[in-house]
């Protein structure tokens, strides 16, 4: 396993961090496609083995039933401060008045609660999940910081947001002297590239890790255009990510598929190996749900793209409409 410094942080991290989203009670909140405790256990496990020690979870995966897998698997699994645990906040909770969002009311209640699903006196990283347009900046950041000097949290991260945004609440919390945000969880694949125009740039001025959400398109960049899964069929989110590009982003899997043949691997390395190359690119967030998941994974980590690979995978991009803010 490779390792690296998280940002400008101290923290070291694997290069690759596993994504934990795909682990949580299916009739829990509105991912059926996810793997209940027994099945998820084992990946977390292998994870640990490949020396992956980075692991990322949501308070709102599975209503919380992600963290409780997590915190057990890792208590079981490994030692607290061998592993690096991210979780964030911002989702909805719980129905009515400030059961979602970035209130400080909202942040210091949900901290304590994922802290007490996942079985730790404190997370590694805490991530809002994506910006409150209802809260004040000022309010989050506050809170936030309070976070960390009560030792709730080692450290603070972002996640999708417009990079204006990102600059803003990097200037407030340097401006009062709070934690400032070290991480940027943002989306970055093939098939969507749109961070690469201010995101990406902003990050590397900054000093901040970035750790992007679905490097692998929710798969769709391992298969054929048409083949499905079961978790394309239901994840109504991921519905709204590549409908209006289509028949560009068809061309890119194309791509991949020609490239990876050339290679004779599979195509998720290939396309994993595209987002690590990305100098700006701290860990990608992988998830597993299949044993060959984690060994493509840590595959792509020693797959070196040419130049004319990439250019012959980058070739059919086309812009899109900026997605998944919200």
């Amino acid at each position: 396993m490779q390792w690296v410094k998280l940002g400008r942080t101290g923290l070291d991290v694997s290069r690759l961090c596993l994504g934990c989203m795909t682990y949580g009670e299916p009739d829990r909140g509105n991912h059926a496609w996810t793997l209940p405790e027994a099945d998820s256990r084992p990946f977390i496990r292998k994870a640990l083995d490949l020396g992956i020690n980075f692991f990322d979870t949501a308070n709102v995966y599975s209503d919380g039933s992600s963290e409780q897998i997590l915190g057990r698997a890792l208590k079981d699994f490994a030692r607290r401060d061998e592993v690096v645990i991210a979780t964030k906040v911002q989702g909805r909770m719980r129905p009515g008045a400030n059961g979602a969002g970035l209130s400080r009311k909202a942040i210091l209640a949900e901290i304590d609660a994922s802290l007490a699903r996942l079985g730790t006196d404190h997370v590694d990283l805490y991530q809002i999940h994506r910006w409150d347009p209802e809260t004040p900046i000022e309010e989050t950041l506050e809170a936030l910081n309070d976070v960390v000097r009560a030792g709730k949290a080692r450290y603070i991260g972002a996640s999708s947001m417009y990079a204006w945004q990102f600059a803003q609440a990097l200037a407030t919390s340097e401006r009062h002297g709070w934690a400032r945000f070290v991480s940027m969880q943002n989306y970055v694949n093939l098939l969507y590239r749109e961070e690469e125009r201010e995101m990406l740039r902003l990050c590397q001025a900054e000093g901040i890790g970035v750790i992007p959400w679905s490097p692998l398109a929710r798969g769709r960049l391992t298969r054929d255009w048409d083949a499905t899964s079961a978790r394309s069929e239901t994840d109504e989110f991921g519905k709204t990510l590549y409908a209006a590009t289509a028949d560009a982003d068809r061309k890119v899997v194309e791509a991949v598929a020609r490239v990876a043949e050339a290679r004779g691997v599979p195509r998720a390395v290939v396309s994993l190996a595209w987002v690590l190359q990305k100098r700006e690119i701290t860990a990608p967030i992988v998830g597993a749900s299949k044993p060959h998941h984690l060994d493509d994974a840590v595959a792509a980590l020693d797959l070196t793209l040419t130049p004319d690979e990439i250019a012959a995978l980058e070739a059919p991009y086309v812009p899109h409409t900026v997605v998944g803010f919200s």
